[in-house]
């Protein structure tokens, strides 16, 4: 008959037992409490620049930092001819002044992570810095949309109902416009940081498309449901956007109905020639900006090269473009702008 203590275990066996326990336990709590941290901690997102290509990255920062640089002294001095010159205190170059503030915005916001990742080598970049420019580059460029469409207004008013023009658009009703369209942007733009604040990120180091925060990217590397975030951001696209270019190319119809039923040749070239500048700059914002939310969308097969091209035709080449090309085509800036680089008279 074997012995009943056979059967039972040993007191230190049970201590040995007992205390493996408590150690699992503990290295279970203490897995899953890190887990948690990397998930619910503040991430740091890693800036990118041409992949690949990393040894030549200073030398490829040197044409965006000459875009840069053409960008924030040709709008300064849109500016600074707008304000010095007292012939041009009219309405069109009140919406110029407006938007070259905005185009100084958009360079402003993007150029200190340009610095940080392509010429300092330093990528890194705190969750909360990444949502302040995301909101910043998207604030502007929402903003960017109703100053055109305030613009294409303008056109309007001056070619279809010229009796009028100075009552309509008095500097009271410009104020109120550029307000408008700036707490639009605020109020759309203002979902986008609250809303990934609530998201959580897997990991504690996030690698970004591009060397600068944008919405698109950022959802991309939540480990939850974006799908709040992802729809609201089509919809305020198609809702501004898409509202706004309608309106626009609504303008422009009614403008060339006008413009066809003047006799003179000569003053129907006149007439739309005041209109080029601003067709010049809506195709370069809205081009580039339908052409990156195609990409993002739906080019994930595509080279990553062409992500990152697509941006910069987005966000660098209208901010450069714009100031040249109200330099170009209207007569009073160009002049003003001879006179004051090369003490040229007329």
């Amino acid at each position: 008959m074997p012995e009943l203590g056979n059967n039972i275990d040993k007191p230190e066996n049970i201590h040995r037992n007992l205390m493996q326990m408590v150690k699992n336990l503990k290295l279970h709590v203490f897995s899953h409490g890190r887990s948690q941290d990397n998930i619910s901690g503040s991430p740091i997102f890693i800036l990118t620049g041409f992949p690949g290509l990393e040894a030549m990255e200073p030398w490829l920062a040197i044409p965006l930092l000459l875009l840069y640089a053409i960008s924030i002294v040709g709008n300064a001095l849109i500016l600074v001819i707008v304000k010095e010159e007292q012939s041009l205190h009219q309405p069109m170059y009140y919406f110029l002044s407006l938007l070259s503030v905005n185009d100084l915005g958009v360079s402003l916001s993007t150029l200190p992570t340009v610095l940080a990742a392509l010429c300092f080598h330093a990528p890194e970049v705190t969750f909360e810095g990444c949502l302040a420019q995301m909101f910043f580059i998207h604030l502007f460029s929402w903003t960017e949309s109703g100053i055109l469409l305030a613009m294409s207004l303008d056109r309007y008013v001056a070619i279809c109902n010229p009796l009028r023009y100075a009552t309509i658009l008095t500097n009271a009703h410009i104020a109120a416009m550029g307000l408008a369209t700036l707490l639009r942007s605020f109020l759309l733009i203002l979902v986008f940081p609250l809303l990934l604040q609530r998201l959580p990120f897997c990991h504690t180091r996030n690698v970004l498309s591009h060397a600068y925060c944008l919405h698109v990217d950022m959802i991309k590397l939540a480990c939850a449901d974006v799908t709040l975030s992802s729809h609201y951001g089509l919809s305020i696209v198609l809702l501004t956007f898409g509202l706004d270019s309608a309106l626009i190319f609504l303008s422009y119809i009614m403008i060339l109905h006008s413009v066809l039923a003047i006799a003179s040749h000569e003053e129907r070239l006149k007439t739309l020639n005041t209109c080029v500048s601003h067709i010049c700059a809506v195709l370069i914002f809205y081009v580039p900006m339908v052409s990156v939310s195609i990409v993002h969308r739906f080019g994930g097969s595509l080279p990553h090269v062409v992500h990152i091209l697509m941006s910069i035709l987005y966000l660098f080449v209208p901010p450069m473009l714009n100031p040249i090309i109200y330099s170009i085509k209207t007569k009073e800036i160009r002049r003003r702008l001879l006179k004051m680089l090369f003490r040229v008279k007329f």
